[in-house]
């Protein structure tokens, strides 16, 4: 099988990893993939072309960097897109964003075409107006979720065609149990008696940083050793952090690691409990299954599909959206050193036996498969 992997997102975020990730490890299953994904901008600290490159991967089509429908501006890499099709006659399209789904039908329109697998980066269920219905239904041969139940709430969508919910991947060997190094620590003022909670998460409102540094308070008002320790970055986060930390009279024990790159799984290390209350832009929430990957129980919200990726492996806890709810768990965590060593000890062994890359690859494929033959059926039974 010939597969395209389509992205219409420069960035080095969201679902640009696992499309990069997973491509690559259908090639060592002996699958033919091709890439196809725009050029970052000449002054971009992050892309997924440098990514890609470090990689030994380049763009079969280099798209343009536009966002959302545009019918006029979009004309060039249509065509150019359904010369691919025609040329290096790809059986399979994979997209990952709205953009690129719609380019692929475009320009599938043009000239005969591969059919369309689309991923959804959401785990809760779009709105099932007439264009959901058509775009995420007939307008693509199948459709790929972040979760089991996020494949059956959005099933009705579908009717009959092939729809598939999986748990992401995360890199077992990198991701591992380990210690941060003492002048790590040091350098984000973490001192050997602190006990740390840890949450990657850009810095903006609807993350809940206002439940966040709420329970955060009550936790340290009767745990004097414990710390939060937030990871990533944000152009609201001297309002959505700082200050609200600031108000509560806990800026000084609310520590601030930025954005991290070549440490980061370091500074994941540096953490005693991790802690997840709303899904970013990826919905298979990769920084939690990287941090159950390094050993680390977890407190999550019910959001999304953090609940299925906890599971019920007992390495962490699912809670209501409350302070006192979140502080409670953390507290438990975090006082009982062997309930804690207990759940991260679950925590790797559910990573182990549910997120390795090669498992997804391989069940990937054969869900490629099942498309294909299931597009195949359909047309035959149409003539």
């Amino acid at each position: 099988m010939h597969v395209l992997q389509l992205t219409s997102d420069w960035k080095w975020t969201g679902p640009a990893e696992p499309m990069l990730s997973l491509g690559l490890a259908l090639r060592e299953r002996g699958t033919r993939v091709s890439f196809a994904f725009p050029e970052a901008p000449p002054d971009a600290p992050q892309s997924l072309s440098a990514r890609a490159a470090e990689r030994g991967v380049t763009s079969a089509l280099v798209l343009g960097r536009r966002r959302g429908l545009r019918p006029l501006a979009d004309r060039r890499d249509v065509a150019r897109l359904a010369a691919l099709f025609r040329d290096d006659a790809p059986e399979l399209v994979h997209c990952w964003h709205t953009r690129d789904h719609l380019l692929a039908l475009r320009a599938r329109g043009r000239a005969p075409g591969p059919v369309i697998v689309r991923s959804v980066r959401r785990a809760e269920a779009p709105a099932a107006t007439p264009w959901t219905r058509w775009l995420l239904g007939p307008g693509c041969e199948g459709l790929l979720c972040v979760s089991p139940g996020s494949a059956a709430r959005i099933r009705p969508l579908r009717g009959r065609r092939p729809t598939w919910g999986r748990l992401g991947s995360v890199d077992l060997e990198r991701f591992r149990p380990g210690s941060a190094p003492a002048a790590l620590r040091e350098a984000l003022g973490l001192r050997p008696e602190h006990r740390v909670i840890g949450i990657v998460a850009r810095a903006q409102r609807h993350r809940r940083f206002d439940l966040l540094l709420d329970a955060a308070a009550t936790l340290f008002a009767r745990r004097p050793e414990a710390r939060l320790l937030v990871v990533g970055r944000g152009t609201r986060q001297h309002e959505v952090v700082e200050t609200p930390a600031r108000r509560l009279g806990i800026r000084d024990r609310v520590h601030l690691a930025g954005y991290r790159e070549g440490d980061f799984v370091d500074v994941l290390r540096a953490c005693d409990v991790f802690t997840f209350l709303v899904p970013g832009s990826d919905g298979h929430c990769r920084a939690l299954l990287e941090a159950l990957a390094c050993g680390l129980p977890a407190v999550v919200s019910g959001r999304g599909a953090l609940p299925e990726i906890l599971g019920d492996a007992g390495c962490g806890s699912v809670v209501e959206e409350s302070v006192p709810a979140l502080a409670e768990a953390w507290e438990r965590l975090l006082v009982d050193e062997i309930a804690r060593a207990r759940a991260g000890r679950a925590a790797r062994a559910r990573a182990e036996a549910a997120f390795r890359p090669e498992d997804f690859a391989t069940e990937l494929l054969g869900f490629y498969d099942e498309v294909v033959s299931a597009s195949l059926w359909s047309a035959t039974r149409s003539r």
